[in-house]
């Protein structure tokens, strides 16, 4: 209690829960020619869509490409270069969903020009321009301190990891997770924390992945806080009493 009077109380961290639905566009696209000039004109939602959403509908057969367009390419078109060059794109590292898609475009292009064959090869399978909503319901859970996120983290679904860490990055002006969001508004002994969070790689990490390191690292940083609170009273009870007459 006292250490809630004694600073800026930013209040609980509300924990959320979520569900994926799909929704079709209409749109598709049999060669990279059509890929290049529907992705130029598809709804950002949509690109968001085929980087993110494997995280919550995680593929067996091709686990090795993180994104719908580089997984297609790879199976339908059957170019393993252009493949391995989309699965290289961190979307996390774009500003906005524009210059995703303009890097999307740019890297096509580039692939075409050197086989201009290949825009024109024609896929067995469609690529499917889908976006998704999200269902958001409310777990019920508060947390009314950073520490405690570590304490309950493995009773979290993988919907509330990739709502509170990926698809908070696309609601926050700053592109921050809930976890930082929430926690810059504690005083500076959690920057640390805060920084340590930022480490975690949300694109080429599973859910359970993101989770397990989360555990990980914030527990080894609670006790390295509980150890240096702890410090002084250790120091004062061990401390030699004063010589009588000295």
């Amino acid at each position: 209690m006292a250490e809630k009077e004694q600073i800026k109380y930013p209040g609980p961290f509300v924990v959320k829960d979520c569900a994926l639905v799909s929704v079709s566009t209409g749109e598709k696209a049999y060669t990279l020619a059509e890929l290049v000039e529907k992705i130029k004109k598809i709804d950002p939602s949509s690109i968001h869509h085929h980087f993110w959403a494997r995280h919550l509908r995680p593929s067996f057969d091709h686990p090795e490409f993180h994104n719908d367009f580089a997984a297609w390419v790879h199976i339908e078109v059957r170019d393993r270069i252009l493949a391995e060059r989309l699965n290289l794109i961190s979307p996390h590292e774009y500003a906005s969903m524009e210059d995703l898609r303009e890097a999307l475009i740019l890297l096509i292009q580039e692939r075409v020009f050197e086989d201009e064959h290949l825009g024109w090869r024609k896929a067995e399978n469609p690529f499917y321009f889908v976006k998704s909503q999200l269902i958001i319901f409310d777990t019920g859970m508060r947390l009314e301190w950073p520490h405690e996120i570590a304490d309950v983290l493995e009773s979290f679904s993988p919907g509330t990891i990739f709502y509170h860490f990926i698809d908070a990055r696309r609601r926050n002006p700053q592109g921050l997770d809930d976890f930082r969001n929430w926690i810059r508004q504690f005083p500076p002994d959690y920057k640390p924390l805060e920084d340590l969070i930022a480490k975690v790689d949300p694109f080429f990490l599973s859910l359970y992945e993101i989770r397990d390191f989360l555990i990980r690292h914030i527990r080894t940083f609670c006790a390295r806080i509980h150890a240096f609170r702890e410090e002084p009273s250790r120091r004062k009870k061990g401390s030699p009493r004063p010589r009588e007459g000295g």
